[in-house]
């Protein structure tokens, strides 16, 4: 047997619309990895927060975290940590935004805020990860693995364009959502860091299976050999994305059902 490495996005692809995972999905993951697969979970979430679904899993799975400036190993050994130079931080925190964007920054220690967001707590009520509010004054641009907007898809785009006048060579921007504008180093996302665990795995791209839902997901899909875009997926993904599959939606454990026909579970 071929041993493969079947990499997965989280929110809008893994995990279902409760944003937990499916007892099918923990089955049958579980069920490939006896078998000899790699696993490996690719989010824009911080690695604490990850972290928690693997627990769940309770598999040997790598993490590839905060869109691919972290990478950990099962055993929750850093392998990699790519952050954003400390001016380029500054520049971005001090971007003019509207009052109703929330400004976040992801570090390696944790998740920053600008402004107490509670609404923003939802997508981590199964995991218990909190941000900490902290002034934009006071907000420290070392470390940071990735910065984030959230709001109005409008002011986003403006934010967008500034970002990309003052550093774009020097940044990778991507959006997870529509309302959620992440800004990593020059050169980090989900493909580089996958490309990475593909060597250390001693594997090559056409012995990876990749399933995403978003514009984040775009570079580590088109690197796989067998690419899977939901079928609840953003619609510029389809068009981005060469040779993807679509299957069917991530409310439904889509994935894992795909995953149990493909290797005949």
């Amino acid at each position: 047997m071929t041993s493969r490495l079947i990499v997965s996005d989280l929110d809008g692809t893994l995990l279902g619309s409760d944003h937990q995972l499916h007892d099918n999905t923990i089955e049958v993951l579980r069920a490939l990895v006896s078998q000899g697969h790699h696993v490996a979970l690719a989010s824009g979430r911080h690695y604490n927060d990850m972290r928690v679904f693997r627990d769940q899993l309770d598999i040997p799975a790598y993490l590839i975290s905060t869109n691919g400036a972290y990478i950990h190993a099962p055993d929750g050994t850093l392998l990699s940590a790519t952050h954003l130079e400390p001016a380029y931080v500054e520049t971005l925190i001090q971007l003019p935004r509207p009052p109703q964007v929330r400004l976040n920054l992801y570090r390696e220690s944790g998740w920053y805020i600008d402004a107490d967001a509670p609404h923003l707590l939802s997508l981590h009520a199964s995991t218990g990860f909190r941000y900490e509010v902290v002034p934009q004054a006071a907000m420290d641009a070392d470390g940071v693995g990735k910065v984030l907007y959230i709001g109005d898809p409008a002011a986003l785009a403006q934010l967008e364009c500034q970002a990309q006048e003052a550093h774009g060579r020097s940044l990778h921007i991507t959006y997870s959502t529509i309302d959620s504008l992440e800004i990593m180093a020059g050169g980090v996302n989900k493909g580089v860091a996958l490309t990475a665990l593909l060597e250390k795995l001693k594997l090559t791209p056409a012995e990876c299976l990749a399933f995403g839902d978003n514009l984040n997901d775009t570079e580590m899909l088109n690197l796989a050999g067998e690419a899977q875009v939901m079928n609840n997926a953003h619609p510029e993904l389809f068009d981005r994305v060469s040779n993807a599959e679509r299957i069917g939606h991530h409310g439904e454990a889509a994935v894992a059902r795909w995953l149990a026909k493909r290797f005949a579970l």
